[in-house]
């Protein structure tokens, strides 16, 4: 995503003042002067950011930020002379993210992008180690795993049994191969204690899934596998 803020404002000389601070720190910056064009200009742009006066022309309010949302994700700051604290409960509570009265500090401005910059980059960050497997998510960072939204809460254990199964679906893991893999070292005793690795694995799966779908499979004699879809 490109350093690129749209500020749509219906004042001509404020917003290029925002124009001349913000391109000093590298920032590419495009105006709207009347709203009328936003929809638009969000559709075929990747901004990184959008300031907003909802008092500016083509504009209906501070319930612009549902259309909005219903367009894009993009970080929404509001700027505002409107200082009532109902407008901006309304304007966060349909969607910005942050609300700034004017006038304001262009340095308050800046620190505040800064920040919400900061909690993209973040999201980008753990975004990298999730991984989407039919209808699990699986979060290599905080080592969890998701059935759609429900947490399957395993152990570490099976957290590591799930992951190599899921990894390789169609794949048949041997119990001695799994055993290997997830305890580390060749192991003499009881084979079953993969079996009841993958009974609790398949209990939680049922118990947030509603479902009689077997995602872990047997290979009888053989091992388990991991359902392709």
């Amino acid at each position: 995503m490109s350093d690129s803020i749209l500020i749509v404002d219906g004042d001509k000389i404020f917003a290029e003042s925002l124009r001349y601070s913000f391109e000093k720190d590298n920032y590419i910056i495009d105006i709207l002067n009347n709203g009328s064009r936003l929809a638009e200009k969000l559709k075929n742009n990747d901004y990184k950011l959008l300031l907003l006066d909802p008092q500016s022309p083509g504009i209906e309010g501070v319930e612009i930020c549902k259309k909005i949302r219903r367009i894009t994700k993009i970080p929404l700051i509001i700027i505002s002379a409107n200082n009532d604290d109902m407008n901006k409960i309304l304007a966060l509570d349909y969607g910005a993210d942050d609300y700034l009265v004017k006038p304001f500090n262009v340095l308050e401005l800046k620190a505040r992008i800064k920040s919400i910059f900061r909690r993209i980059d973040d999201k980008s960050d753990r975004d990298k180690y999730l991984v989407k497997i039919d209808d699990f998510s699986i979060d290599a960072l905080r080592r969890k795993i998701f059935f759609r939204d429900s947490d399957l809460n395993l152990t570490g254990k099976e957290f590591d049994l799930f992951y190599v199964l899921s990894s390789c679906p169609g794949k048949v893991f041997s119990r001695e191969e799994l055993l290997k893999k997830i305890w580390g070292y060749e192991y003499y005793g009881d084979l079953r204690t993969v079996d009841v690795h993958i009974r609790r694995i398949r209990e939680k799966i049922e118990k947030v899934s509603a479902s009689d779908k077997l995602y872990i499979s047997t290979k009888w004699g053989v091992g388990y596998f991991f359902k392709e879809k």
